[in-house]
């Protein structure tokens, strides 16, 4: 029994679609980029005014604030794909895109305190934050051009 190569063309289409459904379903979507960077921003500058009641409060807000973040993306994510879909390169591109805000805020951070500005690690977060609001969403789609981009039988 041969398959007509119509059928097989359109078997392999439907097999992509969804590929790139399931992916897409996975990636952290953009609101989540930009809630994390503003609840990061209050975060610090409560901790940095130092003040108990306000270091308190910032601290249960941003835990509030995560958790409910994270709760959203899981129930978003109606599936899970597979580690090995990233590979090494979406790996590496995550890394990169990590130790380069850390690399950002740190420097930055350090560089403010030593010159005596008020509130330098609120303000060293602030090109994290948008760091994160606008490279996730490219890490994303960086992400998903990987995943899409691996053999269908894997490696």
């Amino acid at each position: 029994m041969s398959i007509p190569p119509v059928d097989a063309e359109l078997a392999l289409a439907e097999i992509h679609a969804r590929r790139a459904q399931v992916v897409d379903t996975n990636l952290v979507p953009v609101w989540f980029w930009r809630a994390i960077a503003a609840l990061m921003i209050a975060f610090i500058a409560a901790v940095e005014t130092g003040v108990t009641w306000i270091v308190a409060t910032g601290t249960i807000a941003y835990a509030l604030g995560l958790t409910a973040l994270i709760i959203a993306v899981v129930r978003h994510a109606r599936v899970q794909v597979r580690t090995g879909l990233i590979g090494v390169r979406g790996g590496l591109a995550i890394a990169v895109f990590t130790l380069t805000l850390v690399a950002i805020g740190i420097g930055l951070g350090f560089g403010l305190e030593a010159l005596g500005v008020p509130f330098p690690a609120t303000l060293a977060g602030i090109p994290v934050a948008l760091g994160l609001a606008l490279g996730g969403p490219r890490l994303m789609a960086h992400l998903r051009r990987v995943m899409l981009a691996r053999p269908l039988a894997g490696s």
